[in-house]
């Protein structure tokens, strides 16, 4: 192949073109910043609301029943008390 023949295939766009024209009216992530908590379960869960930014608003309700049940469970757990066994009595 010539040297430069493939820029010249591509148009040299680098894939620009394939962008889509920008439209003010389609749904754009908020820019919220999601700290991580340093628990895996309950940072798997809000990384989930990520999946709303790219959805109209009538899509985001799933999502976040989605996140709140996730948590809910999470912490339900995390607040259960462990199984007791021992008996302390000497």
């Amino acid at each position: 192949m010539p040297a430069g023949a493939g820029a010249a295939g591509t148009g040299g766009t680098n894939g620009a073109a394939a962008e889509e024209p920008y439209d003010p009216a389609a749904p754009a992530p908020l820019g919220v910043e999601r700290v991580p908590t340093g628990h895996a379960g309950i940072d798997a869960h809000l990384e989930r609301l990520a999946d709303a930014d790219h959805l109209p608003a009538d899509g985001h309700l799933e999502v976040y029943e989605d996140v709140h049940r996730g948590l809910r469970s999470t912490l339900t757990t995390l607040d259960a008390r462990p199984d007791d066994s021992y008996d302390h009595r000497s």
